[in-house]
């Protein structure tokens, strides 16, 4: 069972990710990543993370995806042959901001140091 988590989230990000990009039609000039997926033990619940590009439409993207939702559920319940489905929830990925932003500290030593 340890090994069936880590699989049905690849499984799920690897199938939200081809649905946002053949199903969903974004505005211009945006991009829109599924950088993990975090489903609960039970396989009830998937959290799926998403990096917008730029960061200023983030909300806007997620209310838009909100909307979406129960066009994506139908989809990937078709999509996936297991039980039970989880219920995706989509929410922006914080981890890569502070990625972002340890980078930019690390950038800003070294040139101190130079």
């Amino acid at each position: 069972m340890k090994k069936r988590i880590p699989s049905v989230n690849e499984l799920i990000k690897r199938e939200i990710g081809q649905l946002l990009l053949r199903e969903i039609e974004f505005p211009v000039d945006l991009l829109v990543t599924v950088t993990r997926v975090e489903t609960s033990p039970d396989l009830r619940e998937s959290r799926v993370f998403i990096s917008v590009i730029p960061e200023k439409k983030e909300e806007e993207i997620i209310i838009f995806l909100t909307k979406k939702i129960y066009f994506l559920q139908q989809k990937i319940n078709k999509r996936l042959r297991m039980k039970p489905i989880p219920k995706i929830t989509f929410l922006t990925e914080e981890k890569t901001k502070e990625a972002a932003r340890i980078e930019e500290i690390l950038e800003d030593l070294k040139k101190e140091n130079e």
